[in-house]
């Protein structure tokens, strides 16, 4: 069983909303603007609902077992 650390869950959280906005930036997809003002923001938003979720369930599955 692995066990994450608040630094090391919030690290791996940054590095791949890093490595999202790294790759649409270097393929062209859209402008750079666009990336930083309404993609950007969004990722991390949903990257914190998804965090906070999985928490949540983490302590339930650790209660009921």
């Amino acid at each position: 069983m692995v066990e994450f650390s608040l630094p090391v869950s919030i690290g791996t959280i940054v590095g791949i909303v890093a490595v999202g906005i790294i790759g649409m930036s270097q393929g062209d997809m859209m402008s750079n603007n666009t990336l930083l003002t309404m993609v950007l923001p969004s990722m991390v938003v949903f990257a914190l609902v998804m965090f906070a979720i999985g928490v949540m369930h983490g302590q339930y599955r650790a209660s009921t077992v």
